[in-house]
């Protein structure tokens, strides 16, 4: 049996006694429930293994586990395993740490058999403290038949603009695109993230004809495949480094090679490093999508499907236990 195991990071006193459970019920109250991107892995695996018909079973006591078990844990921070004691060898991912660096005994201390991440640039950074065999590549597959293009082609603006980077970008990049998009007489809207409901997003992506990514780095990058998914083509910055605030205290601020596109190819859109950039890629993009040379959609299904990643996951299982499920 397969036993996948999830579990937020443990709640914390802020101001005063207690508010780690009021704070959370008043975010609900006001903004609604929000799944955060590490459960949204969680779920989606669930989701395939549903779809392909594998059995699981979720957040079992760890001292249920027999041995024939095999262990998948996605939980967010390394204490998810405190209680682990069992010799079951591990699939672990993708957040147990923010950095290897923060936790160079994990082989040591648990029998973790592979550590998984969403994409080549993110696993090459822990390749160099856990090594080539234990790391591995693993995507979250995205649910094409719920992000799927509207019947109705009639789109109400150009583009939307999806804002993940922060506000010291604002001069240099966010508000060039903006400007430039109003001088030559485009519309447009902006989600940020962080503050929106997932309905919302859906009827945007589903009135928009093209979509504007701002984001510095993505492991993954859930939000963007989405809209591949509703066939909405992508004009991504990708400028091409990982640009974490903590990766001088990691890295002594060596640069790392990372996307904010990493799963994309030439049917998806168009990247630009930079405002510059960007003047110059738009109108081929905007020609390029006019005649019909993306099909954003077709990819995400052929490479990113909850039937693909879950084939995938099951290649991961039976390298790790080297027997079939």
């Amino acid at each position: 049996m397969i036993h996948i195991y999830f579990k937020p990071l443990p709640l914390k006193d802020r101001y005063f006694f207690g508010d780690r459970y009021l704070i959370p019920f008043l975010k609900k109250l006001m903004k609604g429930k929000r799944v955060s991107g590490i459960e949204k892995v969680f779920i989606n695996l669930c989701k395939s293994f549903d779809q392909m018909g594998i059995a699981y079973k979720k957040n079992q006591k760890f001292r249920s586990l027999k041995a024939e078990d095999k262990v998948i844990v996605l939980g967010i921070g390394k204490d998810i395993l405190n209680a682990y004691q069992q010799p079951n060898q591990i699939i672990a991912g993708i957040a147990l740490v923010s950095h290897p660096s923060e936790w160079t005994t994990m082989l040591e201390d648990y029998p973790i058999a592979k550590y998984l991440q969403h994409s080549a640039w993110a696993e090459a950074i822990y390749i160099s403290y856990y090594g080539q065999k234990v790391c591995d590549v693993w995507f979250a597959g995205i649910e094409t038949e719920k992000w799927k293009p509207p019947v109705n082609e009639n789109k109400a603006f150009d583009f939307l603009i999806y804002n993940k980077i922060k506000s010291k970008y604002d001069a240099d990049l966010l508000m060039p695109i903006k400007n430039q998009l109003e001088a030559q007489g485009y519309t447009f809207k902006e989600i940020i993230y962080g503050h929106y409901k997932e309905k919302e997003y859906f009827n945007l992506l589903s009135d928009c004809k093209a979509m504007i990514y701002l984001s510095e780095h993505e492991s993954q990058g859930f939000a963007y495949q989405e809209a591949m998914s509703m066939n909405v083509p992508i004009l991504a910055w990708n400028q091409g480094y990982w640009l974490d605030p903590n990766l001088g205290k990691w890295n002594n601020n060596m640069p790392i090679p990372a996307s904010s596109v990493p799963y994309f190819n030439a049917y998806c859109g168009e990247t630009f490093v930079d405002f510059a950039a960007f003047k110059d890629k738009l109108p081929l993009f905007l020609s390029r999508m006019v005649g019909g040379k993306y099909q954003p959609r077709q990819y995400v299904i052929e490479n990113l499907s909850l039937a693909k990643s879950a084939k995938r996951m099951l290649q991961i299982i039976d390298e790790v236990y080297e027997t079939e499920v």
